[in-house]
């Protein structure tokens, strides 16, 4: 009965997370839009409203169209993989109902964002362009090089509450949130979080200017929804991920979901405003800048916790 309960409420779940990134797209056009001096999406229906229903009925009764010369299984199989990650991802949010018990959710959470490079290697090799091929490789260096700060941090925040279970970061912030104390960190997970998503002003596998427009270029109709779906699947995560380890974390409450709303609309706010950095300097911040502050930080927290056990 517990599994079967389980099952469903997943379900909710991942139904509730694809009615949110539809409304996320509607958003960041209309965001994109008012950014630009424009209207955005306001033809279909009230303002514009029921906008990301129509564009996934278009995109999933287009035809299928696939290069002959790739690797169809591999080609075919990696949006849906990339979907079925993102989504996966979501499982380990700390309801306090249990719906799955996760006491390692940090390296849950961990194990799938390092599954999801793959995703993104496989779709640009398996269509056999030369385009895709390089925006899946830019976007696989790119993603590994933030993966380690992005581990380092986790790994600080791991000797902080002294647990991998993530429902830990709302009983340690009863009294006052991370973001306060932690205070640096808070913008080196978010630019990390935007590299980590592919988001401007790191959005290199996607450089229409020099790649067409990345890994995907080949993929049409519903193979491009779907990987379109993952990432801002991953958008969503990556908010909600940030509200739990630096803004309260308390999932049972509605200001929960509003600041959730909040860092997602900085993600949209960035891509308004800020051009797309130069590859070399990108790596430059991943290997000379972050990766010594989150060593750094590391073994700060380290000290302060062996001080704390041994004098306190």
């Amino acid at each position: 009965m517990e599994i079967i309960l389980s099952l469903i409420m997943s379900l909710i779940l991942i139904i509730c997370v694809l009615v949110s990134v539809a409304f996320l797209t509607l958003l960041e056009r209309k965001v994109l839009g008012y950014i630009q001096i424009r209207k955005g999406p306001n033809k279909v229906g009230l303002m514009g409203i029921p906008q990301p229903f129509c564009d996934a009925i278009k995109l999933f009764t287009k035809e299928q169209t696939y290069p002959l010369v790739s690797n169809y299984i591999s080609y075919y199989f990696s949006p849906i993989f990339s979907l079925f990650l993102s989504l996966l991802l979501w499982m380990c949010m700390p309801f306090f109902i249990k719906m799955y018990s996760f006491n390692l959710g940090l390296l849950f959470f961990m194990c799938c964002t390092s599954l999801g490079v793959y995703t993104v290697m496989i779709a640009g090799w398996s269509s056999n362009s030369n385009y895709a091929l390089l925006g899946g490789l830019r976007s696989v260096a790119q993603t590994i090089s933030y993966e380690v700060s992005l581990a380092l941090i986790l790994m600080s925040f791991v000797f902080l509450i002294n647990n991998y279970n993530m429902i830990n970061f709302f009983y340690y912030q009863t009294y006052l949130w991370f973001f306060f104390i932690l205070y640096p960190l808070v913008f080196i997970w978010l630019i990390i979080s935007l590299a980590e998503t592919n988001r401007t002003p790191f959005d290199f596998a996607e450089g229409e200017s020099e790649l067409v427009s990345g890994f995907n270029v080949e993929y049409s109709s519903g193979s491009f929804a779907l990987i379109f779906l993952s990432e801002y699947a991953s958008i969503l995560f990556m908010s909600m991920l940030f509200s739990l380890i630096f803004l309260g974390g308390d999932v049972m409450n509605l200001f929960f979901y509003l600041k959730l709303m909040l860092i997602s609309f900085v993600f949209i706010w960035v891509r308004g405003t800020l051009p797309r950095f130069r590859y070399d300097k990108l790596m430059y911040l991943a290997w000379k800048s972050f990766l010594p502050f989150s060593l750094n930080y590391l073994l700060f927290f380290i000290g302060l916790k062996i001080y704390l056990m041994n004098y306190v």
